[in-house]
């Protein structure tokens, strides 16, 4: 799976997100899961350890930031869940990417949030008390990042691009804030669609409520899959 098109389980528990899953049961392949805080924190480990059983890739979207310490122990933990992605921050700085890195193992790819999708640049500067720009920002997160050994970052299609120019294009560059053509933009302040996000560099989707929310959710994944040219 190079080009994964994530489908975000945004929902409260197991049993609503099987019940969700059911629906996908037809497809010759699985879709590849995004299980982030709320499915995670509520229904704890032994639920991914099931969706891993059951075949599904997983990229456990629990953006790690603490101390050095503290984070390498963690990705060390959930190393042993068998995931195939784990988010930690990069502004957590240097060392504490490091720690991540040393800790993850063979297979588990680690993905360093730079700027949550729901962030607009005015509020970087507001929040962050710095007068950089969103690009600048982002690049300069992606740097410490990649130097550290991360595989690759979360951030919105528009700096995608930017990110494989500045660093190199076996660097993943997963995008959240996607959504199909019509469909509202919710609490995301930079979103994109599939197509989009393709001409603009992304190398993997994460979408959620324009699959979860869609009246047919499966034609939903599969125009996305046509856009995106899975």
């Amino acid at each position: 799976m190079s080009r994964p098109v994530f489908i975000a389980l945004d929902f409260p528990d197991a049993k609503t997100t099987m019940s969700f899953l059911e629906k996908f049961n037809d497809l010759s392949e699985k879709p590849a899961l995004k299980v982030g805080m709320e499915l995670y924190y509520s229904e704890g480990a032994d639920f991914v350890r099931e969706l891993r059983k059951q075949g599904f890739t997983i990229f456990l979207d629990l953006k790690l930031y603490d101390i050095p310490t503290t984070v390498g122990h963690a990705v060390a933990s959930i190393a042993k869940l068998d995931v195939q992605y784990l988010t930690v921050h990069a502004i957590g700085g240097s060392v504490m990417l490091q720690q991540a890195v040393k800790n993850k193992g063979q297979k588990m790819k680690l993905l360093a949030v730079t700027q949550l999708t729901s962030f607009s640049e005015i509020d970087i500067q507001k929040t962050q008390l710095t007068t950089a720009t969103m690009q600048e920002s982002v690049l300069h997160l992606a740097d410490i990042a990649y130097q550290t050994g991360i595989d690759g970052t979360i951030s919105s299609a528009q700096e995608a691009e930017l990110i494989r120019q500045k660093i190199n294009d076996t660097f993943l560059r997963v995008t959240p804030g996607i959504r199909l053509t019509g469909d509202s933009a919710d609490d995301q302040a930079r979103i994109t669609t599939p197509l989009k996000a393709k001409q603009m560099g992304a190398t993997g989707l994460v979408v959620g409520r324009s699959i979860t929310k869609s009246d047919n959710p499966v034609q939903a994944y599969q125009r996305i899959l046509t856009e995106w040219g899975n």
